[in-house]
């Protein structure tokens, strides 16, 4: 599933081509990728214009006229800006006709992704139950403190959890927790202030870094775009099971927590 980065990667690459296109028609190929009545779904959208280009966790949202767009890509979705012309790929479920005469098509090999069409004026604060974005003022330590000593599993679970922190995936919970100097199995309770002080540097400097290297390509949810994600290069310990550690050489294990592949050093990172 793409992560934060990802996510903003694909945004912002949109925001650059599709802003202020209006959509002409609508062409729905699987109806379930549309959460609601396909046909009230495109009765609203055609006619709008892609006005502005947010995200809220993993989610996108495209603001048009009069409502909010929202598309979860979920495991295998994305989006391809192309020319009319382009023959349809049988993956292809949902299509966007613009006044420019190019289509933004959506496409998903498994399906899952999905639609929904939220009024304009939905508070995104409390959108999904999503918690605070990680660059939000209001993601303290004592936040993170009072939060986390209410839980009984493992810090890595915990970053995983959308209502904590939203955003981050699996990928980026294993960096975090490296940088962090913390066993992904250290139990929440026991997380101190000055974990949480490094959680939040952690969390903000390694998205934010992934965000400037265009992602991941680890899997590629961006390269149809165009983009080519780069982070993947400066992973330290996600994905690198039996290779050394960059800063003290001990080979990197994998293990199992929260039920995700979980790569972590066993001597940097204390439990």
């Amino acid at each position: 599933m793409p992560e934060l980065p990802e996510v903003e990667t694909v945004l912002r690459t949109l925001e650059h081509q599709i802003q202020k296109q209006k959509i002409i028609d609508i062409d729905i190929r699987w109806d379930r990728i549309v959460q609601g009545d396909n046909d009230e779904f495109k009765q609203t959208l055609i006619g709008q214009e892609f006005v502005d280009f947010k995200r809220r966790g993993k989610y996108l949202l495209f603001i048009m006229n009069d409502c909010i767009l929202v598309s979860h890509l979920r495991m295998e979705g994305k989006y391809f800006y192309v020319d009319k012309d382009t023959p349809v790929d049988k993956h292809t479920h949902v299509i966007f006709k613009l006044s420019n005469n190019l289509e933004l098509r959506y496409n998903d090999t498994r399906k899952f992704g999905r639609m929904e069409i939220l009024p304009k004026d939905t508070d995104l604060d409390t959108f999904k139950n999503l918690g605070y974005e990680p660059w939000d003022e209001r993601l303290t330590s004592a936040y993170c403190k009072s939060v986390l000593r209410k839980r009984t599993g493992p810090i890595k679970g915990a970053l995983l959890d959308q209502s904590f922190i939203a955003g981050i995936g699996n990928i980026y919970a294993d960096e975090i927790c490296f940088k962090m100097g913390v066993d992904p199995r250290k139990a929440c309770k026991k997380i101190t202030k000055k974990n949480c002080e490094d959680l939040i540097i952690a969390t903000r400097e390694i998205l934010q870094r992934a965000i400037e290297c265009g992602g991941t390509t680890i899997r590629s949810y961006t390269s149809s775009l165009g983009i080519t994600g780069l982070f993947q290069l400066e992973v330290y310990v996600h994905g690198k099971k039996d290779e050394v550690c960059p800063v003290c050489g001990t080979p990197i294990k994998k293990i199992r927590v929260a039920t995700r592949g979980t790569y972590f050093c066993p001597n940097c990172q204390k439990r």
